[in-house]
């Protein structure tokens, strides 16, 4: 089913278009739910406590203060690069070899995605993804024409067996191999499941071995609330194949909307060219500033701490009241939660009933690039309280109950 035939099933369902600040999460073509009184797991919206408001209008005043209008001019002040400093010195801590050359700045991580794809890819060309895999990127490579396969991954990530499978049978076959693999391995969005060790360091072979560009969204990175961190595969790199994004928007505020690519120099340089128009370089200045001031590791230290509270009571929601059939990941840090609902029942079917009962999410379907996750949803606990989380749970509960006494 195609986005547009997809959104039109829902149309009984929407009202207003949805604000431009969800499109890094991918939803600008979404509209909100008629469901007066529900609970939305529906969005990867960061908590509103967790804004650090006060530091960010301190920052500001201090920016205007020392830079004045240098601040508020084309390419900004002095914070501007201070900020890629901390974005370098940050990347450098994750074991990256690099330096203020490898990075752009960017207005949010779905504008980085955006950059690389102009600047690699073309009509016709081959992308493989995760499936599933986050909406947005997908509706990212639908705008400029390519073909998109997807791979299944499980609780260790992407399979990188199938994908070797594939990549041989196409070279075998004469067929086109991807110029471009978007991958997200840690907390990935929508399964919430971190790829591997040994399977990053497979997935860089055989980027070698068949020549495709490795694209690391890893806008979840910062966010683990528990087990050992996994090397990102920027690190594990060393052909330069791979090009990483990341973004404030999850450990500071959506609405700063400032990301970054990262690559090698020579790539780097022809992204920057390919890059259309500017960036916020106020803002850019104002979370220089913040950062510069040394509360940004402090403050994400007490956001892991309560998405972790967020994670846990969720799981333990699921544990307690989901009926028989129905599994779930159980991610080690990010926003989401993956459930595959009991066989028979379709996750977009269930909206509805969901939505009377109080509750409303995403369908598996909207993240995947072909037919696949009707009987899958998305889960976000980020945004909502924890009382908000259980009436929603329960409702979700009630309704697949009442669904599959029907079948």
């Amino acid at each position: 089913m195609q986005d547009n035939e997809r959104t039109g099933a829902f149309d009984h369902l929407f009202t207003e278009t949805v604000r431009d600040g969800l499109n890094e999460e991918g939803y600008g073509s979404w509209r909100s739910i008629k469901a007066p009184g529900a609970v939305s797991l529906s969005f990867g919206f960061p908590f509103p406590e967790s804004f650090p408001e006060d530091q960010l209008v301190a920052a500001a005043e201090a920016v205007f203060e020392q830079e004045g209008e240098r601040a508020l001019q084309y390419g900004g002040g002095e914070y501007v690069d201070r900020l890629t400093e901390t974005v370098v010195e940050r990347e450098r801590e994750r074991g990256i070899d690099c330096d203020e050359e490898n990075v752009l700045l960017t207005n949010g991580s779905t504008h980085a995605i955006d950059v690389v794809c102009h600047t690699f890819l073309e009509r016709g060309d081959e992308v493989f993804v995760e499936a599933p895999t986050f909406m947005g990127a997908l509706k990212l490579f639908a705008n400029y024409g390519v073909d998109v396969t997807g791979f299944e991954a499980d609780a260790d990530g992407l399979d990188v067996d199938a994908l070797a499978a594939e990549l041989d049978a196409r070279r075998a076959d004469g067929r086109p191999l991807p110029k471009l693999l978007y991958t997200i391995p840690t907390f990935q969005n929508p399964g919430g499941t971190t790829m591997s060790r040994p399977r990053r360091e497979r997935l860089l072979e055989l980027a070698e071995e068949y020549d495709f560009v490795v694209l690391e969204d890893d806008a979840y990175d910062d966010l683990r609330y528990r087990g050992e961190p996994v090397a990102p595969l920027a690190a594990l790199d060393d052909s330069g194949r791979v090009v990483r994004v990341n973004t404030f928007s999850k450990t500071i505020a959506p609405g700063v909307r400032t990301g970054w690519v990262l690559a090698d120099a020579e790539p780097l340089a022809e992204i920057t060219r390919m890059r259309a128009g500017g960036t916020n370089t106020f803002t850019q200045s104002v979370l220089g500033r913040y950062c510069a001031e040394g509360r940004f590791e402090a403050d994400v230290e007490e956001l892991r701490a309560a998405y972790e509270r967020r994670c846990d009571h969720m799981l333990d929601l699921l544990d307690e009241h989901m009926p028989p059939g129905a599994e779930w990941t159980e991610p080690n840090g990010g926003f989401f939660v993956w459930v595959e609902l009991p066989e028979g029942i379709d996750a977009e079917a269930l909206l509805p009933t969901a939505a009377d009962e109080g509750v409303t999410y995403l369908p598996g379907e909207q993240f995947f690039p072909d037919d696949g996750g009707e009987n899958c949803l998305r889960l976000s606990f980020s945004h909502v309280s924890l009382d908000e989380m259980e009436r929603g749970i329960r409702a979700l509960a009630r309704a697949t109950e009442s669904t599959l006494a029907d079948h």
